[in-house]
């Protein structure tokens, strides 16, 4: 087994390609999975940051050559995920539109049952540059269990409809962008906002409770889930990032 990156507290961090790493993790041992998989957008395109042109050009962990590949891509780490997967917990996987159709595939291929299509519409997208699309503003975050008659996820049904005015919360979710006062470790392109993964975390685990990211990037996950006293382990290949969730996590030991 891999020496961790990074242990203290609940959390452990794991510079690794989760593809390796995976398959000698513990079987039926996470209670929820987060996954932020690369959304293959690096093409040579343009987009807008802070008022700039910018490259979408994210590195070469975000390029993939063809659509079969990024299918079998998709289909390998579900696949590699699955057994680690308690028999009642769940998986979340967040996408745009480049990526999250193969893995809405992948996952019913693979053998689960999605429980929910989370629309997250963001209050303050990029503009569209081209002006020959409407605007990019929405992503989406599949939350899924094994496809098992028997399997009983949890919901802290409860819990949500408290934090939405004693409503049933709906699976459109509002909200912006990741702050700049969330960004101070250093920069990831794909960084989510902590919002965001606190309800996720909430809705889906209890205190103690054992969640995987196997795509940490810059942290956000376990930062979140430390906070909310819940145990954690991340993996990732790229150590910038790595240090980065290290920065983060130091920070939210209470």
């Amino acid at each position: 087994m891999t020496k961790p990156y990074y242990k203290k507290g609940n959390s452990i961090l794991i510079h690794a390609d989760s593809f390796d790493f995976l398959k000698d993790m513990k079987s039926e041992s996470m209670d929820m999975i987060f996954a932020d998989p690369p959304y293959f957008l690096s093409n040579g395109g343009m987009s807008n940051s802070g008022g700039k042109v910018v490259s979408v050009d994210k590195g070469d962990w975000d390029k993939i050559e063809s659509l079969d590949a990024k299918h079998e891509f998709n289909r390998k780490w579900i696949n590699l995920i699955k057994p680690i997967l308690k028999p009642n917990g769940t998986i979340w996987i967040s996408g745009s539109f480049h990526n999250i159709y193969s893995v809405g595939m992948a996952l019913e291929q693979e053998g689960f049952k999605i429980l929910n299509n989370i629309t997250w519409q963001k209050t303050n997208p990029a503009p569209n540059l081209s002006c020959r699309y409407f605007t990019h503003s929405t992503e989406t975050i599949l939350w899924a269990r094994k496809d098992d008659k028997k399997a009983r996820h949890y919901f802290n049904y409860d819990l949500m409809k408290e934090i939405n005015d004693n409503k049933q919360m709906k699976d459109v979710w509002i909200g912006g962008l990741t702050k700049k006062s969330e960004k101070w470790a250093g920069k990831h392109p794909t960084q989510k906002p902590e919002y965001l993964l606190e309800r996720i975390i909430l809705a889906s685990t209890k205190k103690g409770d054992y969640i995987l990211d196997p795509f940490v990037g810059s942290g956000t996950t376990g930062a979140v889930a430390q906070k909310l006293e819940r145990k954690f382990i991340g993996i990732d290949k790229e150590q910038e990032y790595l240090d980065i969730a290290v920065k983060r996590l130091e920070s939210s030991i209470k």
